[in-house]
């Protein structure tokens, strides 16, 4: 993370409203247009959708983290995932209103958002590739090189489910 982003999320996670959540708190819902932008103080979250009544998670999220129904925030059309707690969670929220108001206060903000999105853009192509690579093995050691602290924050049926792979496989994996 460049050090513009960082300042960028240090000074917009200051001002913004901090929430404790529980284990299981939807923070965006399927079918509602994202409001909201959150900073992760601690705890972790995923986004999913749901397919034919099986839930696919497409992103996880911890402690200094940013995340949001991106699609839904930018288009101000429905978002087509939900974004849960995962564990009990400290997160700074803010209004899409307050936020593009503070972006615009400065070019130096302006550029910290671009580097921002620019960095979201790339998570989410690096996603992708995950996503057709056949092995589980290859899947699991390039999401590691992305977020050594995963084992750390996240639980492992939420890798798991992340990785495509049921608990067992990610934990023969793990093992071998």
């Amino acid at each position: 993370m460049s050090v513009l982003i960082a300042q960028f999320i240090d000074h917009v996670a200051a001002t913004a409203n901090v929430q404790q959540f529980k284990k299981g708190v939807e923070l965006t819902s399927i079918g509602k247009i994202e409001q909201s932008i959150y900073f992760i103080r601690s705890g972790a979250v995923r986004a999913y959708f749901t397919e034919d009544g099986t839930e696919h998670t497409v992103r996880l999220g911890y402690t200094g983290n940013i995340i949001t129904s991106l699609d839904s925030f930018l288009s101000g059309k429905s978002s087509e995932i939900a974004i849960e707690t995962i564990r009990a969670s400290e997160i700074q929220v803010f209004s899409k209103g307050e936020f593009l108001e503070f972006v615009h206060t400065s070019t130096a903000m302006q550029l910290a958002y671009t580097q921002l999105l620019e960095s979201l853009i790339q998570q989410q192509l690096a996603r992708e590739i995950d996503i057709l690579i056949s092995s589980p093995i290859e899947r699991l050691k390039r999401v590691l090189q992305r977020s050594p602290m995963l084992f750390q924050e996240i639980p492992l049926k939420y890798i798991a489910a992340y990785l495509r792979m049921t608990p067992e496989t990610l934990s023969r994996i793990r093992k071998s």
